[in-house]
């Protein structure tokens, strides 16, 4: 039996949008209120918050390694992707648990909190990679239609990364930390629908052209009698709860300060390289690509450390400094719907930039995929000198308008489109055909990388509202040492008894009094790195042989 259709696309495409859609509503609307309940709820400092989320986000990049291999050689896409959304379905209850009880038994809370993270990472680890996958396999090789189909997804991906944040910010978001739990319960209702959507329809429409089955197990599998051919053997079951004490562990110690994760992506880097380069196959040309692609994931740190502030510090001043009232509506909005912004304009201005790109391309103007990256990173750079400008001057107890942010979101959005989807295509037109895995790895771990500074930068974001407020209470004027830019020995101790950590944090000389240098930052760490990568896309045209 062949595909049925639906507008032209195998019905297919349209269970993996619902599926992939209803996962990232449950990814993106549990990320936008996560700082916000350590920090209200758990009661953990920003810095602490900061570098945790960072963690997290850093391993949710890596595991889909593990994930992908699993899925290949033992359970196929369907199994890995079903097994992996209920985990998560699983961990977003045990979240839910945990922000029921936080004020109960913390000490539980803060068991349960850990155990859930590791467990959403995990669980991304066999969805992610999968499903994204089965998307092309619906389609003869050399089909153009593979192309608009991917487009189609990736609508699917940010409409959940649009309604996640607004509808778990609505329920969980509203001022009170008890009310978290129900932000987590949503979420988890979005993750059981991607599960239930794709068992329900994949046996009648997830099938390639000929009819036959996509992302079945494997053939030598079915044959086996490996323990592993089950997915709820008691031999997986235990290697499942041992990746989730492992991730436990990592976040843990991470967050401590004890390890540090950028210590095991070091390591990843150095095998990948002695993988690679150790090959006596590799010609000239294809070194020399190969090396193109480390140099432009390189810069790509620089853009997603600062890009990825959305969920951390960037929650901070929505809270803390944003006026929240919308005067249409006579209230205030919580902060999380901010983090919906971009996947909103991504729906929107997505076909345009792929408008302007084909348009150039006919006029033989189109830029080299360095120099897009390289725009990109200057888009957000610019994206923070707007909204530098418009904390400038002002106190940690003044708020802004929403159009600050609002504006940054916008280009940063554009930024995105310049960089991201270009990058990944570029990665796959250079990787040599036996390394196409590998180096694929090699981008997803610069954004595993970008995470774990991302949560270091957002540490520096300096003390707002609250920290002042506290301050005042103990009978220290943050604001005047603030506003002088000095404190005594005794101010400073007084401080840390109140787990404010420090009053100024410095990043390589950097030193940060307010938010306006906070956000300057940014500018010049990515107008730095774009100005440099403008200046290799000449050198880098040249490594990559006619490669775009």
């Amino acid at each position: 039996m062949s595909q049925t259709k639906w507008g032209g696309y195998p019905k297919g495409l349209y269970v993996l949008f619902a599926t992939e859609m209803w996962e990232r509503f449950n990814y993106y609307g549990m990320r936008a209120i996560l700082v916000y309940f350590m920090t209200d709820a758990l009661l953990f400092n920003k810095p602490f918050a900061s570098n945790l989320y960072g963690g997290y986000t850093s391993l949710v990049y890596l595991t889909p390694l593990i994930g992908g291999y699993i899925a290949d050689r033992y359970w196929g896409n369907r199994r890995s992707i079903i097994l992996g959304g209920l985990i998560m379905a699983l961990a977003e209850l045990v979240l839910f648990i945990c922000a029921s009880i936080y004020t109960s038994s913390p000490a539980l809370a803060s068991t349960l909190f850990y155990t859930g993270l590791g467990m959403v990472i995990v669980g991304n680890g066999f969805f992610k990679p999968n499903i994204s996958s089965m998307v092309g396999q619906l389609y003869e090789q050399g089909d153009k239609r593979t192309d608009a189909a991917y487009t189609i997804f990736y609508i699917g991906i940010n409409v959940g990364g649009m309604l996640g944040p607004f509808i778990c910010g609505w329920v969980g978001n509203t001022g009170d930390p008890a009310d978290y739990k129900w932000a987590f319960l949503a979420a988890g209702i979005g993750m059981l629908l991607s599960v239930i959507t794709l068992k329900i329809l994949q046996d009648k429409h997830i099938v390639a052209p000929d009819g036959s089955p996509v992302g079945k197990m494997p053939e030598k599998m079915k044959e086996s009698n490996s323990p592993l051919r089950s997915t709820f053997s008691p031999l997986v079951i235990g290697g499942l709860i041992l990746l989730v004490g492992i991730a436990y562990l990592l976040l843990h110690l991470h967050a401590q300060n004890i390890f540090d994760i950028s210590w095991l992506l070091l390591l990843s880097l150095a095998a990948i390289l002695y993988i690679i380069f150790s090959d006596k196959s590799l010609d000239k040309v294809e070194r020399q690509r190969i090396i193109a692609i480390f140099v432009v994931s390189f810069f790509v740190i620089f853009f997603w450390s600062a890009y990825e502030q959305a969920g951390a510090s960037l929650s901070f001043f929505a809270k803390e400094q944003t006026n929240l009232h919308v005067g249409f509506l006579n209230k205030d909005v919580p902060p999380s719907w901010f983090q919906s912004l971009n996947s909103f304009f991504i729906v929107i201005f997505a076909p345009i930039f792929a408008w302007i790109w084909v348009r150039l391309g006919n006029r033989n103007q189109e830029p080299s995929s360095p120099m897009k990256m390289a725009i990109g990173l200057f888009l957000l750079a610019m994206g923070y000198l707007w909204i530098a400008f418009g904390v400038k001057g002002i106190s940690p107890n003044i708020k802004v308008s929403m159009i600050w942010l609002t504006g940054m979101y916008a280009l940063h959005t554009w930024g995105e489109l310049c960089l991201s989807p270009i990058g990944l295509s570029l990665v796959n037109k250079l990787a040599p055909l036996r390394f196409a895995s590998l180096l694929m790895a090699v981008w997803f771990m610069a954004n595993a990388a970008a995470n774990v500074l991302m949560g270091k930068l957002s540490a520096l974001y300096p003390p707002g509202t609250h920290e002042v407020l506290q301050a005042r209470e103990a009978g220290i004027d943050l604001q005047s040492i603030l506003d002088g830019k000095t404190a005594t020995a005794e101010q400073i101790a007084a401080l840390q008894k109140l787990d404010i950590p420090y009053i100024y944090r410095s990043f390589m000389g950097f030193t940060i009094h307010n938010l306006y240098e906070f956000f300057m930052l940014f500018v010049i760490m990515s107008g730095l790195a774009a100005f440099i990568l403008f200046l290799l896309t000449g050198w880098l045209g040249k490594m990559m042989h006619g490669k775009r």
